[in-house]
């Protein structure tokens, strides 16, 4: 879990060492900066600053506007950054792509908002649910009727990772995120990456091809892992993103 007392777990070399650049991390939903915690010492092996953020997941006064200005608050007056996406974070990172400079965004396994739409509206004009099922029905899987975290999003997460974060419940998310309409009117001009695990589950990857063409314009990199990726393969993830930060400058 985020140190007590603060919305941010922000780690980098010591003093006097340069920092390669700033990895921002922002959680999906439940806005967990522990969704990162293997990450984050891989980059910070490479040289790396790292940033990952708590969201105010739990308060129903909060929306994405205080989702953007938690990242900004948590930035400050660093600079180098490539911010880094997981799921529901696709709604809240081009938010602080309009108000900071970012060298890189990176989505990951993300949700891709258009103009207007809400977060709970998403589901629906994306086709989600569909593709979840169809996909199940090709690797010959017979989901359980309600929604299990354990069937989506953990299923290649090790036994021991996947222990430790299913021991401190589910993490508390408020609606109001999905209720407001994304602000924008377009897409930041930002370079942007979307990059997918091929095994995730939740959001199969032909859909996210599908979604990120129609929306973005942009291909799809794809790489080993699940939803949680993160947690799944933390070493190939940092390797993946550094191959996305050399080729963008």
């Amino acid at each position: 879990m985020s140190e007590e007392g603060s919305s941010v777990s922000a780690v980098g070399f010591g003093q006097g060492a340069a920092i390669v650049a700033t990895y921002v991390l922002i959680p999906g939903a439940g806005g967990q900066s522990w969704y990162w915690h293997r990450l984050g010492p891989e980059l910070r092996a490479r040289g790396h600053d790292v940033v990952a953020v708590d969201l105010p997941a739990g308060d129903d006064s909060a929306g994405l506007a205080e989702y953007a200005d938690t990242v900004v608050q948590a930035i400050g007056d660093r600079t180098g950054l490539v911010l880094v996406a997981q799921s529901m974070g696709g709604f809240t990172a081009p938010l602080v792509c309009e108000r900071v400079r970012v060298d890189l965004l990176v989505l990951l396994n993300a949700m891709v908002p258009l103009s207007g739409e809400t977060g709970g509206a998403w589901w629906e004009n994306t086709g989600q649910a569909k593709a979840m099922a169809d996909q199940a029905a090709r690797e010959g899987r017979n989901p359980p009727r309600e929604f299990d975290v354990e069937e989506f999003f953990f299923h290649d997460v090790p036994e021991d990772v996947k222990a430790e974060a299913l021991s401190q419940g589910e993490p508390s998310q408020s609606s109001t995120p999905f209720a407001e309409p994304w602000p924008l009117s377009r897409w930041p001009e930002t370079p942007t990456v979307f990059l997918q695990g091929r095994d995730d589950r939740f959001f199969p990857l032909e859909f996210q091809r599908r979604v990120v063409r129609e929306r973005l314009g942009i291909a799809v990199e794809d790489m080993p892992g699940g939803h949680l990726v993160a947690l799944s393969r933390p070493k190939e993830l940092a390797e993946r993103l550094e191959i996305c930060r050399v080729r963008s400058r």
